[in-house]
């Protein structure tokens, strides 16, 4: 089926209308109408979609509705991203969900979300964009997963600051055009904490220099204060360390993967600092959490992590131990980025209680699904999935040469 709508005539004509000599525009044609309509019309089109499928105007004038079983529209930026990635892979078969990932560039790893996400091209520091989209789109809950730069390069600091903060309170602005009921759940950091030298929980004051961690504390503050200055639903979820699926870049594991596929030594720090690791999956989860939970305060914040300490050393044998990866660690050989805190975990009792959630995943079980991704050559052994609660990290072990 195909349907038009009309375009004057000092638009560039796009075709004609048999017999007329008129210039036409289609509305759309073929089965997935978004993708082939014009501004006008696309906007024309999800507004009538947007309000006959609405369950309470169905009720109103056919006196039927959806009120409890329609398909809630969800928006999850940064799916190109470790965590986002994750997230959108937790919806993509809950068919009470049609997802929407606005993406800067489509990447082919994307696709193996499946045909049911939407991906739609999209900057988020176009915040004239980013309002039209939302309007468009008409989310029940969006998911701000997007962010720029753990370890930027000096060159970069501000276009990271910039995007990290300008474009998280340009979404919050056209969050805040959509109705009362909608939901915003913004991905924070633990690195926003001031160092304590215990595990921190939500009511820590928020202070670093650490220049991912500033951006994204500038962020966090802000949208906190701006939910409380418009009455707006914010939960704000800081998931600590963590690594699994879709982990990327030049961080810890896929590093150390890296190293071991090549034959190479991996160069480390003195490794004592101490962390708390948990895997990504276990993180996703809390955010699916939260999606599905009515929040019961205005604002809420909660920690993700796995409430336990380790120091990367201990972590890094082990788990090299575990899954039997030969690896040259060198201890020492790498400096500490500046502003690394010494020691950061989560006090995660907020979150237990409150979102029903506990980590169940083991880390080594993470790291083994990983290196089937960055590096498929690795024999490695198979580990446990579940995470064992009993387990203690040692301080020490033998090297894995």
């Amino acid at each position: 089926m195909v349907v038009w709508i009309w375009s004057r005539r000092d638009f560039p004509p796009r075709g004609t209308l048999p017999g007329t000599g008129s210039t036409r525009t289609p509305l759309f044609t073929g089965p997935n109408p978004r993708n082939y309509l014009n501004p006008i019309a696309r906007t024309v089109y999800l507004n009538f979609k947007s309000l006959f499928f609405n369950s309470s105007f169905l009720h109103s004038v056919f006196g039927v509705g959806m009120a409890s079983d329609r398909i809630r529209r969800l928006l999850i930026t940064g799916a190109s991203g470790t965590l986002g990635f994750n997230v959108v892979s937790q919806f993509v078969r809950d068919q009470a969900y049609k997802v929407f990932a606005p993406v800067r560039t489509m990447r082919p790893f994307l696709q193996r979300l499946g045909p049911t996400v939407e991906f739609i091209p999209h900057d988020l520091e176009d915040a004239q964009a980013t309002a039209r989209l939302l309007q468009e789109i008409r989310p029940d809950v969006i998911v701000h997963c997007a962010a720029s730069g753990v370890r930027p390069p000096r060159s970069e600091w501000f276009e990271m600051i910039g995007f990290n903060v300008a474009g998280s309170i340009a979404l919050f602005q056209a969050y805040c055009a959509l109705p009362q009921s909608t939901h915003f759940i913004y991905i924070s950091t633990g690195l926003v904490y001031r160092v304590q030298q215990r595990p921190l929980c939500e009511d820590d004051p928020v202070g670093t220099l650490h220049p991912y961690g500033a951006g994204k504390a500038a962020a966090d503050s802000l949208l906190l204060a701006a939910a409380a200055e418009f009455g707006r639903t914010v939960t704000v979820l800081r998931p600590f360390a963590f690594t699994g699926i879709q982990d990327g870049s030049e961080r810890l594991f896929p590093g150390l993967l890296r190293s071991s596929a090549g034959g190479k030594p991996f160069c480390l720090t003195r490794g004592d600092q101490i962390r708390d690791f948990c895997a990504v999956e276990d993180v996703a989860r809390a955010v699916v959490a939260c999606v599905k939970r009515k929040s019961r305060e205005l604002i809420e914040v909660f920690n993700i992590g796995s409430g336990r300490s380790v120091s990367i050393r201990a972590l890094v044998e082990e788990i090299c131990q575990e899954l039997n990866l030969p690896i040259d660690l060198q201890f020492g050989r790498a400096h500490l980025p500046p502003f690394e805190p010494s020691y950061l975990v989560a006090d995660i009792s907020r979150a237990r209680r409150e979102l029903n959630w506990e980590p169940n995943i083991n880390l080594a079980y993470a790291v083994w699904q990983l290196a089937a991704e960055v590096a498929p050559t690795l024999k490695l052994l198979e580990p446990k999935r579940e995470f064992d609660p009993t387990r203690v990290w040692t301080q020490h072990c033998s090297s894995c040469l």
